[in-house]
């Protein structure tokens, strides 16, 4: 028997489980993290994060031919155990969860570069925040359609790239937004090769005050289902709307989830992600 110790932490309510395997010599199948992360028979979590320096893991190897410096990578699976490319509230655990394990030293106002399947990010640390540079975007000449439990018709939808796979959706209001039963996964037509989180949004009313965009947005999360928060999610979110609002739309956007309010600020092509992180409580987990 193997006891493994683990952090529980979360961004803005989406919460994962942490271990440090600066080594990798630990592997866990997708059936294992499944287990690991379900709500009622194990530690409960939106997904897991495996700490691993980027030399000892191959797609590590691939994020130092991008940037040397990016010494950590975070290896990071959905809750149903499925690897994804990034996620935006995790990183920023990540880091917190590195600082605290003493792998990381990262004064306030300094950066490090993390690795990912989604390539290398920068991550700034705040006071009480952090931000993360989710890199260049892209957003799809394509139309999706897509259909939801309790969404009275199905709704236009914009793909949008974020180093992930997303498509924004917006509903005519908070009642509208409030209403749609996301218990079971939006259907996409067509249906995206790899899947997709989709967000469905409310843009504010007004929408520009003091010269931030404002947007709610609730969010099912390919692998997971609903969170309360997804960070690539609400960079999506708002690189969708500033898409639809036209040319004279702001550059900054706030975002309120069921979890909280991030940060969004569009900048020479890239987008980059501001919001808090916390680390809740620690156990041990017998494999």
């Amino acid at each position: 028997m193997t006891v493994l110790p683990f952090v529980k932490g979360h961004g803005t309510g989406n919460d994962f489980v942490l271990f440090s395997d600066p080594d990798g010599s630990i592997e866990l199948d997708a059936d294992r993290i499944a287990d690991m992360a379900d709500r009622h028979f194990g530690i409960g979590a939106d997904g897991l994060i495996r700490a691993v320096r980027s030399a000892n893991l191959p797609e590590g190897a691939e994020a130092l031919r991008e940037d040397p410096d990016a010494e950590w990578f975070m290896d990071y699976h959905n809750a149903d155990g499925s690897p994804a490319e990034m996620c935006g509230n995790g990183i920023r655990v990540y880091v917190t969860f590195l600082i605290d394990q003493k792998l990381l030293e990262l004064p306030v106002g300094e950066t490090v570069k993390i690795g990912t399947r989604g390539g290398v990010h920068a991550v700034t640390r705040h006071s009480e925040a952090y931000t993360v540079d989710l890199g260049p975007f892209v957003v799809l000449d394509s139309e999706a359609t897509v259909s939801a439990r309790d969404l009275d018709v199905p709704r236009p939808g914009l793909p949008v790239g974020v180093g992930n796979p997303h498509v924004v959706v917006a509903v005519a209001d908070d009642d509208e937004l409030d209403g749609i039963d996301l218990a079971e996964a939006p259907k996409v037509q067509p249906e995206p090769p790899d899947g997709a989180n989709v967000e469905f949004v409310v843009p504010g009313d007004p929408l520009v005050v003091g010269g931030v965009g404002r947007i709610r947005m609730r969010v099912h999360e390919r692998g997971v289902g609903e969170t309360l928060s997804c960070g690539t999610g609400v960079a999506a979110s708002a690189i969708a709307v500033r898409h639809w609002a036209g040319e004279n739309a702001p550059d900054r956007w706030t975002v309120e989830v069921p979890g909280g309010d991030l940060g969004v600020e569009i900048a020479d092509g890239h987008v980059l992600l501001t919001g808090p992180a916390a680390l809740t409580y620690r156990g041990t987990y017998e494999i």
